[in-house]
């Protein structure tokens, strides 16, 4: 999962430029849950962005750095699990 998690679904990432379903499933996995925990966590470089607002980037990655399927699943699911602490 560690080596491949900075490929990207348009083959564009590294270190073995695979696309879509040859990168493994569980890197796919894990690629978006690290992007996110990027996003959402306070850095010395950057501030952290809402939860909102990283799904929304998330969204739009998905395709090109992201599998869209798998994107669409995680950020639904988040969605629900965000409303339902809120609540």
């Amino acid at each position: 999962m560690a080596y491949y998690h900075h490929e990207r679904w348009d083959g564009d990432g590294y270190p073995n430029h695979l696309q879509k379903e040859k990168i493994p499933y569980s890197a796919r996995i894990v690629s978006i849950a690290d992007a996110f925990e990027v996003m959402i966590s306070q850095r010395p470089y950057k501030n952290a962005i809402t939860i909102g607002n990283a799904l929304a980037e998330l969204r739009r990655c998905a395709g090109t750095q992201f599998d869209p399927k798998l994107v669409n699943i995680f950020c639904t699911t988040m969605s629900s699990v965000a409303m339902a602490v809120a609540a």
